[in-house]
C-alpha cells in the first residue's frame, strides 16, 4: 500500500530477504532507497511485484515493515454505462521465505492476513496444515483478532525445508466469509552442517609404474546443507601425501568430483609399498573464510607388476647323485626376486637349456622357498656318464612387462657327479627260452644260463643258485652257471601252465656290500605217447531192462594229438560172460556205447573191462575196468532203489507234498487254538454267575452270627429236595407264598431238563431262566424272580443237611466222590454208613 518512497537502512547482516505485497487501484511508482550499505541504491517497485534483494553485509540494523495480505483482492472494472464496481478474484500468495536458526525474538512475525469487510464486521482469522494444527504443531500461530501470522521457534530446513498452510477468515458465527488462501512458508537455508565424508578412511591401489594421469581412487563426501547453493557446495584439495618420495606431489585431486589421479611418474612398489593421502572437503565452494570443512584419509596402496626378473644367488651350483637313483633331489638352486611373495610376479619357473639331451633331470619349484629342486627322473649309468653339466634359466610364472629385459644373474650352471654304486648281476638275455621233449631223464645237461655284472671298474665274483623249481627237475653250477636234470621232465605234470615250465635262478657277487640278480628259465616241453587211454566215466548206472536207454563212455588220454586220439575201444576176452551179456559199439574217435546184450541182467554191481588204444606213432593201449550198477527202473529210466533216493536227495514233488502237510497241520493247530479260547470264553461266562465269594469249593465260609433265635427255623426244608427222591409219607405241607407258581398237573410251560453234568452250574441255570422266560402262567415281576421251587430237573437230590439226617429216610452220597478231592470228605462223612 505504499505511495511514497520508502527508505530502509541495512544492518549487520549476512543474508536477508525482503518482501513487499503492494496493493493499489492506481499503480504508482514506489522508490525504494537502500542506504548504509556502502553506498544508495533506488529501486521502483511496481504493483503487486515480489522483490528478492540480497543484501550484502553492512554495519547499520535492518529496519522492515511487517507486509500485509489484503484479503482478498477488490479489482475495479468498469462497465458499459461507465458505472464502477469490483469484482473479487482469485489471488496466488507469494511464497514466504524464512531464514533457518533464527536467533530474534519468538514469536516472530511474519505476516498479516486481513480481510476487506472485517470493516464491516467482526471476523476470525485462523491457519492449518502441517506446522500449525498438524504435526509438528505449534510452530506457526496466528492472531484470530488481527490476523497476524508468527513462526514461534528457530526452523530447521534440514529437518523440514517448507510448510504448506492455509489461511481462514470466519465470522464470529463461524461462517466462512472469503476463500482460503495458501500459504507457502519455504525456510532459507544457512550454512551450519559441515561436509562428512562417507567414511573415514578410504582404500585404493594403483599399480607401481602407471603412468602420470593414471586413475586411482574416488573420495565422497556429503553436506546436509541445500546443494543448490553455496552452503552445499563443496570442494576437495589434498592436505598431505606420505611418505613423500620420490616427489611430494605424487597425486591430485578433482575438486568437485573428489577423483584421486597420479601426477608424477616413479611409483616403485619394491621402494614405497602405500601412499597415505589427508583428503579436505569444504563447503561454500571451497571458501576458506566462511565455508565449513572436514578431513579423511585416504591410503594408495601400491600394486605389484612383474618389473624384476629372477637373478641366481651364484652362478654355479653343485650336486652329486649315486647311479640308478631316481626321484632323489641333487641341489637346491636358490634366486631372489624384489617382487610382492607368493605372486606370480615372484614365483619362478626353472627349466634346463642344456647339459641334459636325454631327460634325466626335472626341476620342480618349492612354492615355499621359490627355491628349485634338480631332481634326477631316470636312471644313470655310472658306467656310462660319470658326470653332467647343465644350464639353468629361471624366469616368472608372468611375463616381464614391456621395456625389462632378463639380467644376465637369470642364468647359471650346475655341476652334477655321479656316484659308483655295486651294481646286481644281470642275466641276459632274461628271461631265457628254450624248447625240450617231455621225459628227458635224470642228469641230463640243458643249458648255461650266466649273468653279467655292470661294474666294469670292479673286480668281482660271480655264484649261481636256484631260488624257485616248483617241480624240483633242475640244478645250476654255482660257478659257471650250467644248468642240468635232476628229475624226468613230464608235460602232464600238474606245474606244467600251458606246456611252459619256468624256474628261476640268482645271481650274486662278492661286492661291499654284495649285490644279486634273478634270471627266469622259460621251458617248453613238447608231448611224447608216455600215458595210455582210459575210460571216463568209470561208474555208471543202468536199469535191468535197459531198452530205453544205453550208457555213452569217453576215452581219456593226457597226451596230445596226435598221440592221443582217435581211440580205438574194444570188450576185453575175459571174463567169458563179458562178451556175452554186453556189447561195445564205437560212435566216434573218442566216444563210444555200451549196451546189454540181453533182455535182462538182475540188479547188482558189476566190472566190465574195456581196452582202448591210442593213435601215436608207437600206440599205447591200457584196459579200463567199468564198474557198472545195474538197478530197477521206473517208467522213465530212472533208478527207484533207496540209495539212489537217498543220495539224489528229495524231488520236487516230494517238496511240495511236505509242504502241503506243514501247511494243513498249521491250519489245524489254528483251528484247535480257537476252539480252545472259544471254550475258555464260555467258561469264564459260566464263572461269572457265581460270587467268588459264594463259591464253596474254592473258599472257606466264615460263620460267626448265630441268627435271631427258634422263630427263624420256622421254614419248610421239604422244598429244597428233588420232589421225586422225596418219599410219600415224607411230603409235608407247608405255607405257600402268594407270588410263587401254582401246582398245575398239566404244565404249560417247558419243563427244565437235567443238568448233563453235575458241576455243571451254569447250564442248570440257564435252562431255568429259560423255562421261566417262556412260562404263561408266571407273574409278571421286573424288580425280583423268585426261585423257590426247585422242580425236577436236578438229580443232585438235597444239599439240606439237617433233611438228610432226618427219618425220612437215607440217601446216597457216594457221588460226591466224584466230585474232586474237595467232596470226597463229605461223602466219607455222609456215605459212610451208620458207623
Amino acid at each position: 500500500g505504499c505511495t511514497a518512497p520508502v527508505q530502509v537502512h541495512c544492518g549487520r547482516v549476512n543474508e536477508r530477504l525482503l518482501l513487499f505485497f503492494l496493493s493499489s487501484s492506481v499503480r504508482p511508482a514506489v522508490s525504494l532507497q537502500i542506504c548504509g550499505c556502502r553506498g544508495h541504491t533506488h529501486l521502483n517497485i511496481h504493483d503487486a511485484c515480489l522483490l528478492s534483494l540480497q543484501v550484502k553485509p553492512g554495519d547499520a540494523t535492518l529496519t522492515q515493515q511487517v507486509p500485509e495480505i489484503l484479503f482478498p483482492w477488490r479489482s475495479v472494472v468498469v462497465r458499459g454505462d461507465g458505472t464502477l464496481r469490483r469484482v473479487k478474484r482469485d489471488w496466488v500468495i507469494p511464497p514466504i521465505n524464512v531464514p533457518e536458526n533464527s536467533r530474534g525474538q519468538f514469536p516472530e512475525d511474519l505476516v498479516r492476513i486481513r480481510s476487506d469487510r472485517d470493516k464491516n464486521r467482526m471476523l476470525r482469522y485462523s491457519v492449518t496444515g502441517p506446522g500449525a494444527d498438524q504435526p509438528p504443531t505449534g510452530i506457526f500461530i496466528i492472531n484470530p483478532i488481527s490476523g497476524q501470522l508468527s513462526v514461534t521457534k528457530p526452523l530447521d530446513r534440514e529437518h523440514i525445508s517448507n510448510f504448506h498452510l492455509r489461511a481462514h477468515a470466519v465470522d464470529l458465527n463461524g461462517n466462512q466469509v472469503e476463500n482460503p488462501i495458501d500459504i507457502v512458508i519455504n525456510v532459507i537455508d544457512q550454512n551450519d552442517n559441515r561436509p562428512e565424508f562417507t567414511h573415514s578412511i578410504f582404500n585404493g591401489s594403483v599399480p607401481e609404474g602407471s603412468k602420470p594421469g593414471s586413475f586411482v581412487m574416488t573420495v565422497t563426501a556429503v553436506d546436509k546443507d541445500d546443494p543448490k547453493t553455496a552452503n552445499g557446495m563443496l570442494r576437495y584439495k589434498i592436505l598431505s601425501q606420505n611418505p613423500q618420495s620420490p616427489s611430494s606431489n605424487m597425486f591430485t585431486i578433482n575438486n568437485k568430483t573428489g577423483d584421486i589421479i597420479t601426477v608424477a611418474a616413479g611409483l616403485d612398489r619394491e621402494k614405497v609399498t602405500q601412499y597415505t593421502l589427508i583428503i579436505q572437503a569444504t563447503d561454500m565452494e571451497g571458501n576458506p573464510t566462511y565455508g565449513l570443512s572436514n578431513t579423511a584419509t585416504t591410503v594408495i596402496r601400491i600394486t605389484d607388476v612383474n618389473d624384476n626378473a629372477p637373478e641366481f644367488t651364484t652362478e654355479t651350483f653343485f650336486g652329486e647323485v649315486h647311479e640308478n637313483r631316481v626321484n632323489v633331489i641333487v641341489a637346491n638352486l636358490t634366486v631372489t626376486d624384489k617382487d610382492q611373495p607368493h605372486t606370480p610376479a615372484w614365483s619362478a619357473v626353472y627349466r634346463i637349456i642344456a647339459g641334459d639331451p636325454t631327460g634325466r633331470f626335472s626341476i620342480p619349484t618349492d612354492p615355499t622357498t621359490n627355491e628349485g629342486l634338480l631332481t634326477v627322473v631316470k636312471p644313470i649309468d655310472y658306467e656310462s656318464t660319470r658326470s653332467f653339466m647343465l644350464t639353468v634359466e629361471a624366469e616368472n610364472e608372468v611375463t616381464l612387462v614391456r621395456g625389462i629385459h632378463l639380467p644376465r644373474q637369470s642364468t647359471a650352471t650346475v655341476s652334477v657327479r655321479i656316484l659308483d654304486l655295486n651294481e646286481s648281476p644281470e642275466f641276459r638275455p632274461n628271461p631265457k627260452s628254450m624248447r625240450l621233449e617231455e621225459g628227458l631223464s635224470a642228469g641230463s645237461m640243458l643249458t648255461t644260463f650266466t649273468a653279467q655284472d655292470p661294474d666294469r671298474y670292479m673286480r668281482q665274483t660271480i655264484r649261481y643258485s636256484k631260488m624257485y623249481d616248483p617241480a624240483n627237475w633242475l640244478e645250476i653250477n654255482p660257478a659257471n652257471g650250467q644248468i642240468s636234470t635232476i628229475a624226468i621232465l613230464d608235460r602232464e605234470s600238474p606245474y606244467i601252465k600251458n606246456n611252459h615250465y619256468n624256474v628261476t635262478f640268482m645271481a650274486s657277487d662278492n661286492g661291499t656290500p654284495p649285490a644279486s640278480g634273478t634270471g627266469t628259465l622259460q621251458i617248453y616241453l613238447t608231448d611224447i605217447n608216455d600215458n595210455a587211454p582210459h575210460v571216463f566215466p568209470l561208474e555208471v548206472e543202468m536199469c535191468e531192462r535197459p531198452e530205453p536207454n544205453a550208457l555213452n563212455l569217453t576215452a581219456s588220454d593226457p597226451d596230445l594229438s596226435p598221440n592221443a586220439g582217435p581211440f580205438a575201444f574194444e570188450l576185453a576176452n575175459r571174463p567169458s560172460d563179458v562178451r556175452r551179456n554186453w556189447t561195445l559199439h564205437r560212435l566216434n574217435g573218442e566216444h563210444a556205447q555200451l549196451r546189454l546184450r540181453i533182455g535182462f541182467l538182475a540188479s547188482g554191481l558189476y566190472e566190465v573191462p574195456i581196452t582202448i588204444t591210442d593213435s601215436g606213432n608207437l600206440p599205447m593201449s591200457n584196459t579200463s575196468y567199468l564198474r557198472v550198477k545195474v538197478c530197477q527202473c521206473d517208467h522213465h529210466g530212472d533208478c527207484v532203489d533207496m540209495e539212489r533216493i537217498i543220495a539224489a536227495g528229495l524231488g520236487t514233488g516230494a517238496i511240495i507234498a511236505i509242504l502241503i502237510c506243514i501247511i494243513i497241520l498249521l491250519v489245524l493247530v489254528l483251528l484247535f487254538v480257537m476252539w480252545m479260547k472259544r471254550r475258555d470264553k464260555e467258561r469264564q461266562a459260566k464263572q461269572l454267575l457265581i460270587d467268588p465269594e459264594d463259591d464253596v469249593r474254592d473258599n472257606i465260609l466264615k460263620y460267626d452270627e448265630e441268627g435271631g433265635g427258634e422263630e427263624d427255623q420256622d421254614y419248610d426244608l421239604s422244598q429244597l429236595q428233588q420232589p421225586d427222591a422225596l418219599e410219600p409219607e415224607c411230603v409235608k405241607v407247608g405255607i405257600r407264598r402268594l407270588d410263587e407258581r401254582p401246582l398245575h398237573h398239566d404244565h404249560q410251560y417247558p419243563l427244565r431238563s437235567a443238568a448233563p453234568h453235575p458241576g455243571d452250574i451254569g447250564d442248570f441255570i440257564h435252562e431255568g431262566l429259560k423255562a421261566a422266560d417262556n412260562d404263561p402262567t408266571a407273574p409278571p415281576y421286573d424288580s425280583l424272580l423268585v426261585f423257590d421251587y426247585e422242580g425236577s430237573g436236578s438229580t443232585a437230590g438235597s444239599l439240606s443237611s439237617l433233611h438228610s439226617s432226618s427219618s425220612c429216610g437215607d440217601q446216597d452220597y457216594d457221588y460226591l466222590g466224584d466230585w474232586g478231592p474237595r467232596f470226597r470228605k463229605l461223602a466219607d462223612l455222609y456215605g459212610g454208613g451208620d458207623d
